[in-house]
């Protein structure tokens, strides 16, 4: 998980980045660069370079600011899933001590005639138990939420990718060199 989240930040536009505060282009922002082969303008290559944003967004289905937000968004759901089902973890061994502490205060009564023995070593026995299938869920669904998480990331990665080089054909198409 902690190695894609790596390479997002490497491949994904930064929301606040230098495009949006106004001291660089929209190529540099998108982590393309963009040389004018025949000697266009910046004021040119600016307006190509905006142009050739729309055409690749309307090409893919995807605007790279937008997917930049959503993996935001999705890392924080992902993470959530995960402090869920620790909690759920420890939510377990007190549902389990209850249910022993009844059973054994049933087999106390019963074996001899001391419900409070048994409420006391069901209580136990059932905590531990609980935790122990507790943690093994809990895991299980740790590792499925990571998982799922770590494949939206990589979809979301993918789209970036295919949205540079979109940008990028189009670019080429206006006789600028580029790469990314």
């Amino acid at each position: 998980m902690r190695r894609v989240g790596i390479l997002l930040s490497l491949v994904l536009i930064p929301v606040h980045g230098s495009f949006a505060e106004g001291d660089g282009t929209l190529a540099s922002t998108l982590e393309v660069y963009v040389f004018p082969a025949n000697g266009q303008a910046s004021d040119q290559q600016s307006k190509h370079e905006v142009e050739c944003y729309d055409w690749a967004v309307s090409n893919t289905g995807s605007d790279p600011f937008d997917l930049s937000k959503q993996s935001e968004q999705q890392q924080a759901q992902t993470e959530a899933q995960v402090e869920q089902a620790q909690s759920a973890t420890q939510g377990a061994g007190a549902r389990g001590a209850a249910k022993g502490a009844l059973a054994g205060a049933v087999v106390g009564e019963i074996a001899d005639d001391d419900a409070g023995k048994g409420a006391a070593i069901g209580a136990a026995s059932g905590a531990v138990v609980s935790r122990r299938r507790g943690r093994k869920g809990s895991a299980e669904a740790q590792e499925q939420a990571a998982q799922q998480g770590e494949a939206q990331q990589q979809e979301i990665a993918e789209d970036v990718e295919n949205f540079k080089k979109a940008f990028s054909v189009c670019l080429e198409a206006k006789d600028y060199m580029v790469k990314y």
